[in-house]
């Protein structure tokens, strides 16, 4: 039932300031810096954060300074903004798979224009099928749906009309990271990823490694995710690192590995030297049998420990699900009642008409189907998975917009409804006979635009929810993330791309074709993705491995654990999980200290507090500091400016490498404490 008692903070017939060109560029400009930094997190990682907090927050502090934008202006801006952050995520959770398709079938795919009109297309997906379901969803489930980070950005927009500095903390974050990364990435005097790994010939415990990437934004993800998720997260970590690999590594023989390898197209052949951990075919060993062991079995068991992660989380949601199409069907009959937005109808409840989601779709599946730059040899096909997208994005846009406003956008199971998406792609393809290594770039697109359109509605969820608490117009802001969607797509294809060239320092290191794939860039749920579609049209999935994966998280699930969590914990390397617990351990200890001193906060000023602020500093700094020295490295004359300045080699020659790793983790803890004491303040 509606809320009839409810006012926006602005009235509905207040004239006011707010679908403006500045607030438009604006938001265009946080949603290309956020994104482009999104695309960094998630390929490191596999994680993403919200960035809508952070964008309504620097919006107020530089629009009040120096654009006198309105509380609407700052909404628009914050709408425009998150469009990139939300289309990224799906982006690098799916299309990366491309490169990892049979025999690299895929890979011709994987180009700039394909990776765009995907992005734009699955970002207009999302937003026009929530068009329909948010008067159902956000007006009148108002009270029952609360949209957690739509809520607190909504009070944040409020705060900052009502005055107060509280963006400062975030800024002081924002340039700490910076600093951070050019003494790490730049200069060398902090080490990227300190690791210390036990010998294949020792008796007790061969080949254990623990390494951690101590950069700030995994720190600051740690913080922000709490310590009982980054707790989860690590411990799949361990799992994997320290207890498969050393088992493995003392039960198989060197040769056995390296076949294994081979078959899954990581190493030539048995004669060839290097590979994943570096193989030696006259020694017969690995200079890391560790990551020789990760990327032969450990890989695999971790994908399959995701896919049922995230299945079993889908499974979980079945209640919700139903009750959202229940209360979808009564929004689209009201839709049709009163015939969109007529001139009567309050500023607060004009939505765009309902002939945008129609025309909109069939424009969608037309243009899918007569595009060249998308995979598929005849008109026909591509009419089919244009259809399947459509269908597969109604279903599950409606369920990604329903489930984030009970638990939010951050525990959105959105790599459970691309796994379902998949899985029931390929069975249609099979049902009409498509089988083969041909097909599987058709059935990635499926998924890759069903990831992205779930992820883009259940941010529009979350800016439609901060809209409807300050008094925002509807059809502005649904305006806003066309446009938003459309100008981040441009840069988030460049900046995937961009970050796929391996660098002069990744080329030294083996590192030739694709740097995505590879340990500096991991792209999990994008393997993964590409693992189904082969395992299922192709019929050449190690399912001995994968079923063990399978049964972890059912494992994990019955003892009460998050397994899909887990299972992106036991699929990452340790080095970038451990460094994301430190992040969680030390909000663990604010949250006890605060605790212990009787000091209570809502949710609302949990978002505001200065240890959530500076994190999200950390976060955003240290991502987009990453994305921009990755660009620098990727242009010779800068990379060569870039190697004199490098003082690795003299430090290490100095200090010895042990004394190097030492000196980079009194800065990762020196970073620690300064968080920590951040966060203790009033």
């Amino acid at each position: 039932m509606a809320d009839n008692n409810f006012k926006p903070f602005v009235p509905p017939g207040a004239q006011m300031k707010e679908f403006t060109l500045k607030s438009i560029l604006l938001g265009c400009l946080f949603g290309i810096i956020f994104g482009a930094a999104t695309v960094y997190l998630a390929l490191k990682a596999g994680l993403t954060v919200s960035a809508s907090i952070p964008i309504a927050v620097i919006a107020i502090t530089l629009g009040r300074k120096f654009f006198n934008t309105t509380i609407l202006e700052n909404n628009i801006i914050q709408t425009t903004g998150s469009a990139g952050e939300s289309i990224a995520a799906g982006v690098v959770f799916t299309l990366p798979g491309f490169l990892f398709l049979s025999d690299g079938g895929g890979a011709q795919f994987f180009n700039y224009f394909t990776i765009l009109i995907l992005a734009i297309f699955g970002g207009i997906l999302g937003t026009l099928m929530m068009i329909p379901l948010r008067r159902s969803l956000i007006v009148k489930e108002h009270k029952t749906l609360p949209y957690p980070e739509g809520t607190a950005c909504g009070d944040v927009l409020i705060a900052g009309e009502k005055g107060g500095d509280f963006a400062r903390t975030a800024f002081y974050g924002l340039g700490f990271a910076f600093a951070y990364a050019i003494f790490q990435k730049i200069l060398h005097v902090i080490a990227e990823t300190p690791a210390y790994m036990t010998k294949q010939t020792s008796k007790f415990f061969p080949s254990a490694k623990i390494s951690a990437d101590i950069t700030p934004e995994y720190m600051g993800v740690g913080y922000i995710i709490g310590p009982r998720i980054a707790g989860v997260l690590v411990a799949g970590g361990v799992l994997s690192w320290l207890a498969l690999i050393p088992l493995l590594a003392s039960l198989l023989p060197g040769d056995v590995i390296a076949a294994q390898l081979v078959k899954i197209g990581y190493l030539a052949s048995l004669q060839t030297p290097g590979g994943q951990g570096n193989w030696d075919p006259v020694a017969h060993t690995f200079a890391d049998y560790s990551s020789a062991v990760y990327y032969a079995y450990v890989r695999q068991i971790g994908a399959g420990a995701v896919a049922a992660g995230g299945f079993i989380t889908l499974l979980k949601t079945i209640p919700t699900i139903i009750s959202s199409f229940k209360g979808s069907i009564g929004a689209i009959k009201d839709r049709k009642a009163d015939g969109g937005a007529p001139a009567d109808v309050p500023r607060t409840e004009r939505d765009l008409s309902l002939k945008v989601v129609a025309f909109g779709s069939i424009a969608l599946i037309l243009l899918m189907a007569f595009l060249p730059q998308l995979p598929g040899d005849s008109i026909g096909k591509k009419l089919l998975v244009g259809l399947l997208v459509v269908v597969f994005g109604a279903f599950f846009v409606t369920v990604s917009s329903r489930i984030v406003g009970l638990i939010g956008s951050s525990n959105n199971p959105i790599s459970g409804m691309t796994i379902a998406t998949l899985m029931g792609t390929c069975l249609v393809f099979i049902a009409v006979g498509w089988t083969g290594k041909v097909y599987e770039p058709m059935a990635l697109v499926v998924g890759g635009m069903i990831c992205i359109a779930a992820a883009n509605a259940g941010g529009t969820s979350q800016d439609l929810k901060s809209g409807y608490i300050v008094g925002a117009t509807p059809r502005y802001q649904q305006l806003a993330l066309f446009i938003g969607a459309i100008v981040s797509s441009i840069v988030i294809g460049l900046t995937v791309k961009f970050l796929d060239k391996p660098t002069a320092e990744m080329i030294s290191k083996g590192v030739t074709e694709h740097a995505i794939g590879s340990a500096y860039y991991p792209a999990p749920q994008g393997t993964l993705m590409a693992t189904l579609a082969k395992g299922i049209l192709s019929f050449n999935l190690d399912w001995q491995f994968v079923l063990v994966g399978v049964f972890l998280a059912v494992t994990m699930e019955l003892c009460g654990v998050n397994s899909l969590s887990f299972a992106v914990g036991a699929y990452l390397p340790l080095s970038t999980t451990f460094p994301i617990f430190i992040g969680g351990a030390i909000r663990g200890v604010v949250d006890y200290k605060n605790k212990k001193a009787n000091i209570h906060t809502s949710a609302a000023e949990e978002e505001l507090g200065k240890g959530n602020l500076f994190a999200t500093g950390l976060v955003a700094g240290g991502a987009v500091a990453g994305v921009i020295i990755a660009i620098l490295a990727g242009f010779d004359s800068s990379a060569a400016i870039l190697a004199k300045l490098n003082a690795e080699g003299a430090l290490a020659g100095i200090l010895g490498t042990g004394g190097y790793f030492v000196l980079g983790c009194a800065f990762f803890a020196f970073m620690g404490w300064y968080l920590y004491r951040t966060a203790r303040k009033a």
